[in-house]
């Protein structure tokens, strides 16, 4: 699941409940550096594995969080083979890449306690990539090729936009699209991933060979829930005025 909210509390939470993996996300939430260390940490005591979305492929940005330790990372909008490359030279020390170098100050290497980290990074960590454009799915295959590329994960909302269907991810066209890039993905032997929070759309995905699948996120289930609650025990016309958008 998504964990969105920022919250170590929050992200603790979750990693407790028997998921197999919970995705802090740096692109499209209140997430800096100091807020995914916390959460990292929090996470750490739990099974779940932790895998932090950045917020862009950008090599700067890629290098400090992992140097927080994150061990998986998935970076967006990736929609070529040549990005997905940039994004594995941003992950890998030199000379294999660009990564900087600063173990001895990093929780990565648990500051130069880990021996050989230099040498063995590349072990440590996991690279995924996120197509979610339709020039995305065109390239899929090509980008789930690219050595150091460790799994694909598509998204519904973007690509939708990007096909003119804003904000109709289960649109017909969007899960044919999908399932297209699942393919795609497959056939070059890498693990392919999908976002979908409609359980049923989920199942098909999984059904179509999906390894692995974000099915909720904590900010949606506390939406949901607390409107649940107030649905239950506010009486409707009880004079209070209501926020709208």
């Amino acid at each position: 699941m998504w964990v969105s909210s920022g919250s170590p509390l929050v992200a603790e939470i979750c990693a407790g409940a028997g998921l197999d993996w919970v995705l802090i996300d740096m692109e499209h939430s209140p997430n800096g550096l100091e807020t995914v260390l916390a959460q990292l940490q929090a996470v750490a005591a739990y099974p779940a594995t932790p895998v932090v979305r950045v917020p862009i492929g950008d090599v700067v940005t890629i290098k400090q969080v992992l140097d927080l330790g994150a061990q998986n990372i998935l970076v967006p909008m990736i929609s070529s083979a040549a990005e997905a490359q940039a994004v594995v030279q941003a992950v890998r020390y030199p000379p294999r890449g660009r990564r900087g170098v600063g173990s001895a100050l990093a929780r990565s290497a648990r500051w130069n306690r880990v021996d050989d980290y230099l040498a063995d990074a590349d072990a440590y960590v996991s690279v995924f990539v996120q197509v979610e454009t339709a020039s995305g799915v065109d390239n899929a295959a090509a980008i789930a090729a690219v050595d150091g590329i460790d799994g694909v994960f598509v998204g519904p909302s973007d690509l939708a936009a990007s096909m003119g269907l804003l904000g109709q991810q289960t649109h017909p066209d969007v899960t044919a699209a999908v399932l297209r890039a699942l393919e795609a993905i497959r056939s070059a032997g890498t693990p392919a991933g999908v976002n979908a929070f409609d359980p049923t759309v989920a199942q098909s995905y999984l059904d179509a060979g999906a390894s692995f699948v974000l099915v909720g996120a904590d900010v949606a289930l506390l939406a949901r829930g607390s409107e649940s609650l107030a649905a239950r025990w506010v009486p409707a016309a009880d004079g209070i005025e209501r926020a709208s958008y």
